[in-house]
């Protein structure tokens, strides 16, 4: 179980996936095709569209990206692995059983039938499960893809070849680094909508019933603020394969490197501050209209830097045809069309008119299909040799973009017509006299022209090529050291880890490839039989240390079906069986960390070659796992943020707000406790660095019970004050506050005890201590969000 099998694993799921949200669109189409069709009834047309639109998001777009990394980031590194192979596969599971739940509702009548954006009030009074189903499944699949987030930024940062600079990373590693924050910033604010529409449906707890001061616009807030990004985390990508392709077909180094690094940051940023940008016909006042207008045309510009470096780079350089750059350049042709009608409903008055029609269909599926799905299956062909050791077919190629290009225009170019004549999305009939017929027909003659492109495409991938010689070391005469692995591949990567001094180490420094497979650079030989892989700075990539990563184990399919199973089975409102797969999970990820993180060698350190000889253990900013943890706080982080946002959101819009406050003697006194606690973790680490382990036991066990009795006071005082959270959503949001600070308190007193256990097991020392810095990581983060908490609903009891 490497980062190998793990990404072919992912891609694989995520392809299956993409073929049946493709059929689920043919079977739309055929209702469209004439009008009146009976191939589906109402019912069944929702549910498809509401799946179709969900699968392409969240089951293909963002995976498909975390699969290609998982596979091809460490080659592209020049690293033995990714640090934490096991979470890896976590995420693969978790997203698999995820996905499987999601699209297998479709077979018993339960599937979401409410958009794949899950408006309410419609998708909290639907009868029956699929609005649950939806909420749950994929909020499961939304932290799942931030766990694989967590690997790959701290990859990008942490295991670079020594000499691998900031300015000296490849281009696909930037954007994963960038598509990464993105991911971590953007999904938590869905995920903490989710937590709150769940608790509307299944507890009566009004956050976006108008009539008990809830508000249904704060869903599409939320959900936008992750929608948008979520297209640019699509887009980039794609746009990572291109720069790799790109200078390839070229043969020359791209031009613009600094810009194109800061043009993706810059649509990262930016990418933000649009989400109002689909909430112009919901009443905001022109203010705010105009603002995220001229957010939706400023993110244009590092877009088009990036566009066209790459496009300077082919006509600096001596093309090479082949069908990855055949499949990139109609990339280019319909991503630049999406783009410009992208900037077209970007303004609110034509978005007045155009909003919800086949316009924004036909734009949506643009962007996205040229910015997305055109330059994935060009980095297949692209990457294909490298993953398999094979070349796909030339000719099979070109007969599977030119099906699939014409047919997407001629599916798509007709929609814009569509919309402007008023075709209004999500609808299953419209009476014949209305014009609409020959446009629909067209469209889903053109939908089978795509279908038709993409048989030939997975035929070509899959079909048996036992007769094909294996491709050269590097078949395209690529700069980059991914295509330094040899041939076949074996399981542990490269044989060294090379000292690298350019961007294109394999076009500048010829011998390189020669001096890696003879073990002339580090990490030569594996004298203790563990797996290794060199760890490096994250500035300017000076060795550190070696890791040693974890071995084969089913504990991360064991944790990832018991958290899943704590998110599916209270659809069905088996919340003990619940509660109890929760708790397997749990401890099935307490025991992988026992037995594999962080364990004290054999050696303090060993000789990684080329003279240097490297420590096998740190801890504290030094070590991997520290850097997982402040990236997995971020992100809980920025979901309390997103609750906190909520509050205040629900304090602003309603004239008069309830005046009571949670009873003030367990809300301060919750809120003081946990400050105990975390001054205690601080001084149990001091103790421990002194080598005073029996007072570090004493300060860490009682933090442990400062933690679980300030989190429970913290918890009651709502209840304590006579809250009722289905009365108002006033009373509901501070409850779900002090929930959330409740968990977390649960959280870093299960992380103390952990390190006590891990002491009296004398495993954990003065010189062994990781988990000792990444508890007390966990308790900054915890007793941050406790005071903001406890200010907010403390201090301000209502506004008048």
């Amino acid at each position: 179980m490497n980062n190998s099998d793990v990404g072919r694993w992912f891609a694989f799921a995520c392809l299956v996936f993409m073929l049946t949200a493709g059929v689920m669109a043919l079977l739309l189409r055929v209702e469209l095709a004439t009008p009146a069709q009976d191939v589906l009834s109402a019912r069944q047309y929702n549910q498809l569209y509401s799946l179709h639109g969900s699968v392409m998001m969240f089951l293909v777009a963002v995976p498909i990206f975390e699969a290609i990394s998982m596979l091809l980031l460490p080659a592209i590194l020049g690293a033995r692995e990714l640090p934490f192979p096991r979470l890896g596969a976590m995420s693969f599971w978790g997203f698999a059983l995820g996905g499987l739940f999601v699209i297998g509702s479709i077979f018993f009548d339960a599937a979401p039938d409410a958009g794949w954006f899950m408006y309410p009030p419609l998708s909290t009074q639907v009868s029956g499960v699929g609005s649950d189903v939806w909420l749950l499944g994929l909020g499961f699949i939304e932290i799942t893809s931030i766990a694989a987030a967590v690997e790959l930024i701290t990859s990008v940062l942490k295991v670079r070849p020594p000499g691998m600079r900031l300015n000296f990373i490849p281009l696909y590693a930037w954007y994963v680094l960038v598509v990464g924050a993105m991911v971590i910033f953007a999904f938590p604010p869905l995920i903490a909508g989710s937590l709150l529409f769940e608790l509307e449906r299944e507890l009566d707890m009004p956050f976006f019933d108008p009539t008990r001061g809830g508000d249904p616009v704060l869903w599409q807030h939320l959900f936008w603020i992750f929608g948008h990004p979520e297209v640019y985390i699509i887009f980039l990508p794609a746009i990572a394969i291109t720069a790799m392709i790109v200078p390839t077909v070229a043969q020359r180094p791209i031009i613009g490197y600094s810009w194109i690094v800061l043009s993706a940051v810059g649509t990262g940023f930016l990418s933000f501050g649009l989400w109002v940008h689909h909430m112009y016909t919901t009443g905001l006042p022109n203010i705010s209209l105009g603002f995220f207008s001229a957010a939706s045309q400023a993110v244009v510009i590092p877009t088009g830097v990036q566009i066209f470096a790459f496009i300077a780079t082919l006509l600096a350089g001596r093309v090479t045809r082949s069908t990855p750059m055949l499949f990139i350049a109609g990339a280019f042709a319909i991503f630049v069309a999406g783009g410009l009608t992208g900037v077209m409903v970007g303004l609110a008055p034509f978005d007045w008119q155009a909003h919800d029609t086949y316009f924004v269909v036909a734009h949506l599926h643009y962007t996205l299909f040229g910015g997305a799905v055109l330059p994935i299956i060009a980095g297949i062909y692209y990457f294909y040799p490298l993953i398999t050791g094979h070349m796909l077919s030339d000719t099979l190629g070109r007969w599977s973009f030119w099906l699939i290009f014409i047919g997407f225009n001629v599916t798509f170019l007709p929609m814009h017509l569509t919309g402007l004549i008023g075709m209004p999305r999500r609808v299953n009939a419209y009476p014949a006299e209305i014009g609409w017929q020959a446009l629909n027909l067209v469209s889903t003659i053109g939908a089978f022209v795509i279908a038709a492109g993409f048989a030939v495409f997975v035929w070509d991938l899959f079909r048996s090529k036992r007769d094909q010689p294996e491709r050269p070391r590097n078949p395209w005469n690529a700069g980059t050291l991914e295509w330094a692995v040899s041939v076949p591949e074996e399981s542990w990567g490269v044989r060294s880890v090379p000292e690298i001094s350019s961007r294109y180490p394999l076009w500048d420094e010829p011998e390189i490839v020669g001096r890696m497979d003879r073990g002339e650079f580090f990490l030569p030989d594996a004298p203790t039989g563990h797996r290794e892989t060199l760890i490096t700075s994250v500035l300017d990539a000076t060795p550190s240390h070696v890791l040693r990563v974890s071995g084969d184990s089913f504990v991360p399919i064991l944790a990832a079906f018991g958290l899943g199973g704590s998110f599916i089975l209270p659809v069905f409102k088996l919340y003990w069986f619940a509660l109890a797969s929760g708790l397997v999970g749990i401890a099935a990820i307490v025991w992988w960390h026992w037995t594999t993180t962080a364990q004290p060698p054999e050696k303090n350190a060993r000789d990684a070659g080329m003279g240097l000889t490297l420590p096998v253990y740190v801890s504290g900013p030094s070590s991997t796992g520290w850097w997982a943890t402040w990236i997995t706080m971020l992100a809980l982080l920025t979901a309390f943020v997103s609750l906190v946002f909520a509050y205040f959101y629900y304090w602003t819009i309603w004239p008069v707000f309830p005046e009571t406050t949670p009873a003030a003697a367990p809300h301060w006194g919750g809120l003081a406790l946990l400050g105990v606690a975390w001054g205690l973790t601080i001084t149990g680490l001091k103790l421990n660095q002194r080598g005073h382990a029996a007072s570090f036991r004493a300060a860490f066990v009682t933090a442990f019970g400062c933690a679980l009795a300030g989190g429970a006071l913290f918890q009651w005082a709502p209840f304590a004050a006579g809250m009722d959270p289905t009365v108002h959503a006033y009373p509901a949001i501070v409850f779900v506050l002090h929930f959330w600070i409740t968990i977390h308190a649960a959280l870093g007193a299960l992380m103390l005890g952990y390190c006590v256990a891990k002491s009296w097991d004398g495993r954990l020392t003065r010189d062994y201590d990781a988990d000792v810095w990444n508890t007390l990581l966990v308790w900054h983060f915890t007793l941050g969000m406790a005071f903001v908490a406890a200010a907010v609903t403390g201090l301000y009891p209502g506004a008048t």
